[in-house]
């Protein structure tokens, strides 16, 4: 199959949408006044052979705006010092446009109509890039603004399980409990999960199967 007739089987795969794989982690949960403080995503890809696979992870550290809440509880959980100097961290407008630049070429390379935010918990995801994407006046944000694939949801359908650790385990991938809560390795490990399930579903529906479900 050649790399246009893969790109042209992609853009029909999710109706146009180009899923990618996305997690932030934050100094609280509400979007509008606490900081975003990482940004991971993952670019899927399609195999000639229909199944979906991981193909690039783009990651950025982000400054906290300015003015932004910084809740001790959600440093502590998620143990970002946001003003450590070895973050390399980015202002917001340029870390937004270093994660959506490839972005935006994997959307044309794929033939897609724009980018669909996959996520654990989607709406919180993207809750945060739609608001740091209005505070820096960004003009073409390359997500649906308000649709997305949570695999919370799929999980639950898949294995009974809604907790990432649990579902990632009960599909069969590895999960190490010290590297979660950087965006980083919970967008590659949501990654893994939202394409088991995709490609389980396609094999179910080419031959039949199950998920191992009860």
């Amino acid at each position: 199959m050649t790399v246009s007739a893969i790109a042209n089987h992609m853009s029909k795969r999710f109706r146009g949408y180009l899923p990618i794989v996305v997690d932030v982690e934050t100094a609280g949960f509400d979007a509008r006044t606490d900081a975003l403080l990482e940004v991971a995503a993952v670019i899927l890809e399609m195999t000639e052979d229909g199944y979906l696979q991981r193909k690039e992870t783009v990651q950025c550290h982000v400054e906290p705006f300015e003015g932004a809440n910084l809740e001790p509880e959600a440093l502590k959980f998620n143990g970002i010092d946001p003003h450590h100097p070895f973050r390399m961290a980015k202002a917001e407008p340029e870390a937004l446009q270093s994660i959506f630049s490839p972005i935006r070429k994997a959307i044309k390379a794929n033939e897609c109509t724009r980018a669909i935010l996959v996520g654990h918990n989607a709406n919180f995801d993207l809750g945060f890039i739609n608001a740091a994407v209005e505070r820096c006046d960004i003009k073409r944000n390359p997500f649906h603004p308000f649709s997305t694939f949570d695999t919370v949801s799929l999980s639950g359908l898949a294995f009974g399980q809604t907790v990432l650790a649990r579902a990632a385990q009960a599909a069969g991938i590895d999960w190490d409990g010290e590297s979660a809560h950087s965006a980083k390795y919970d967008a590659e490990q949501t990654a893994e999960l939202f394409c088991y399930i995709v490609n389980k579903w396609r094999e179910m529906t080419l031959i039949g199967g199950s998920f191992g479900v009860e």
